[in-house]
């Protein structure tokens, strides 16, 4: 009931994720103001992009953006934190519904077959209640109508924090971590791997590395936000 709503709202309002505004009622999450002034990359528009930069050389990819910049204590890295760190999965599946629709309107990224999320390993999801990647990638593969495989990767080794190690020291900490547990079920398919921060990219290498191990697989990537330069 809306007036109930209305009550609720007068001692528990809700606020924007982005600026801490309150929300007016046809509002979710993010502000409109905030939507309209989201820092977006539109880095799903070029072949060769700050991505793909980082990964040439390195294995192959077929398409790479990230939907959002970050700057350190901006607006994006407090949305983030509170969807990975305050639960607030709601404002995942939104950025992820958003970066969905904007990567459907991509050419790069047509002829998708699956979307595999980054996956936790099983004591780490287990203390955070849920993987964010997988949170999100759900709505990426709805908006592309393809199929989310969760389960097909998986992360066999818990790994320190990646924070404060050097790029090398990134590698050597998430190398030969992963395995594909149903190869049949990807094999001969295009994969948008997600996650969703991107920075070294030593995870994702990994990650990838291990999926193109499975015959005639092929990688694009995704990702929910990228460090401002």
């Amino acid at each position: 009931m809306r007036w109930m709503d209305d009550f609720v709202g007068l001692f528990f309002p809700r606020v924007c994720n982005s600026c801490g505004a309150v929300l007016l009622r046809n509002e979710e999450q993010i502000c409109t103001q905030c939507l309209m002034s989201l820092p977006k990359t539109n880095f799903h528009l070029h072949l060769e992009n700050p991505v793909t930069e980082i990964f040439a050389g390195r294995f192959p990819i077929r398409a790479a953006s990230a939907y959002l910049y970050f700057a350190k204590a901006g607006r994006v890295q407090r949305m983030i934190h509170q969807f990975k760190y305050k639960r607030n999965l709601e404002l995942g599946r939104v950025m992820g519904r958003m970066f969905g629709n904007d990567l459907h309107k991509s050419q790069l990224f047509s002829g998708l077959d699956c979307v595999i999320p980054v996956p936790l390993h099983w004591s780490k999801q287990k203390a955070r209640g849920f993987n964010q990647s997988e949170i999100f990638g759900k709505e990426i593969a709805t908006a592309l109508n393809i199929p989310l495989f969760n389960g097909v990767l998986v992360r066999e080794k818990a790994t320190e924090t990646q924070t404060r190690k050097s790029r090398f020291e990134r590698w050597q900490n998430v190398s030969y971590v992963f395995r594909v547990v149903e190869p049949e079920k990807i094999a001969e398919k295009n994969i948008l791997l997600v996650d969703d921060v991107i920075t070294t990219g030593a995870t994702i290498e990994a990650a990838a590395s291990t999926i193109l191990e499975v015959p005639a697989t092929s990688i694009s990537l995704a990702f929910l936000a990228i460090a401002s330069h």
